[in-house]
């Protein structure tokens, strides 16, 4: 680092103190909405419904910063206030779900093709770890909720393989809805079993560093979700 020089007035780092509810603010902020992001929102029909002074009394802090946080997640499009009702936690329409899908199959083949670039061995390896408990006498479908698990895990890590801090932070505003969607989904049609054989297929690409196939294995396993969302809606009317 250069140190700015006395008489170069344009060298100087400037910068202000942050304010306490700043502070505040966005420590609630990054809590709501890591808390939001890990809902199951598309399990039930029913809304899901925030209320602000349960949120400041569990997060130890006033209700301004609380309220400061939900107006910024409601600029993201995670919550809408509903006067004298509370607030509503938003779920997404079949054609934004579908669109959001495609977005998360772009953004994750590219992390997948980084990943065959620069992950370890040994973390690739986490990888295949995450499914060494599934085989034939325990299979995916049989056991949905513990797959379904592996499933969001998978997901979650090969993006975080990629290496890219700009891919983390666009696929968090994503994640809520295409792990909600990949919950209610896993169970039917036999679809977990094709996912295990899909993620497998992807991780063996991984290991043998074939970055085209780890890209195209990745894309077309998220874009067959955005294909089944669009044949099955009736989830979303």
């Amino acid at each position: 680092m250069r140190w700015p020089v006395e008489d170069d007035p344009h060298d100087e780092l400037v910068l202000e103190r942050f304010a306490p509810e700043e502070t505040y603010k966005t420590r609630v902020y990054a809590a709501l909405k890591q808390a939001i992001v890990n809902m199951d929102i598309y399990s039930s029909e029913d809304p899901t419904w925030l209320d602000e002074r349960q949120l400041s009394e569990r997060l130890g802090v006033s209700r301004t910063p609380v309220r400061e946080a939900i107006a910024m997640l409601e600029q993201e499009g995670f919550v809408k206030s509903m006067p004298r009702r509370g607030i509503m936690v938003l779920k997404k329409t079949r054609r934004e779900v579908t669109e959001m899908i495609e977005a998360w199959a772009a953004l994750e083949s590219m992390a997948a093709r980084l990943a065959a670039q620069k992950a370890s061995d040994s973390d690739i390896g986490k990888l295949r770890k995450l499914f060494e408990g599934f085989n034939e006498s325990h299979r995916p479908a049989d056991y949905l909720s513990e797959y379904s698990a592996a499933n969001i895990q998978f997901h979650q890590t090969l993006i975080r393989l990629s290496g890219s801090h700009v891919l983390l932070e666009i696929t968090s505003n994503i994640l809520m809805h295409v792990r909600g969607i990949r919950q209610i989904t896993i169970g039917r049609d036999d679809r977990a079993t094709r996912s295990m054989d899909d993620h497998l297929a992807i991780i063996e690409a991984l290991e043998r560093r074939d970055v085209d196939g780890a890209e195209r294995r990745s894309r077309e396993h998220t874009l067959g979700l955005a294909r089944y969302v669009e044949e099955h809606g009736d989830i979303f009317d």
